[in-house]
C-alpha cells in the first residue's frame, strides 16, 4: 500500500514539473536590422538573371552580325519560341542573339535540338561576362 502510494506522488510530481516547465518556457522575439538598399538590391539581382546577364551557365546563339538582320532573327525566334527568354547583345561592332540561360550544356543541347528546326545554324556556347 505504502509503494503504490509512494507511487503515485512521484507520478503526480513529474507531471507538476513538466506542466510548470511547459508554462515558464522562454519566449522569444527576433528583430532584423536591414540596410534599406537590400530589397532594392535583390530587385536588380532578379533582373539581371532574368536577361541573362548573371548567369554562368550555357546559352544559345542563333546570329552574329549587323543590326537589322539580328532584329529581324529576334523577332522570327520571339514568333515561334517562347519556352527561352532571347536577347540581342551587342558586341563591338556586331549584334548577336541569344537564347537562353541554361544551367548546363545537356540543358543547352535538348533546347538545341529543338531550335535548330528552324534555325540551323545555331549553336551552344559558354559566354564570358
Amino acid at each position: 500500500m505504502k509503494k503504490s502510494y509512494l507511487f503515485k506522488i512521484f507520478i503526480v510530481s513529474i507531471l507538476i514539473a513538466i506542466s510548470t516547465e511547459i508554462s515558464f518556457a522562454q519566449q522569444a522575439t527576433v528583430t532584423v536590422n536591414q540596410d534599406d538598399k537590400i530589397p532594392e538590391l535583390l530587385t536588380l539581382k532578379k533582373e539581371l538573371e532574368k536577361d541573362n546577364k548573371l548567369g554562368d551557365g550555357f546559352t544559345i546563339q542563333l546570329y552574329y552580325g549587323e543590326l537589322n538582320q539580328a532584329n529581324a532573327i529576334l523577332n522570327k525566334y520571339k514568333a515561334n519560341y517562347s519556352a527561352w527568354p532571347a536577347s540581342l547583345e551587342y558586341e563591338t561592332p556586331n549584334y548577336k542573339i541569344w537564347v537562353g540561360d541554361f544551367e548546363s550544356r545537356l540543358e543547352a543541347d535538348k533546347a538545341l535540338l529543338e531550335i535548330r528546326k528552324k534555325f540551323p545554324d545555331a549553336f551552344p556556347l559558354k559566354p564570358s561576362k
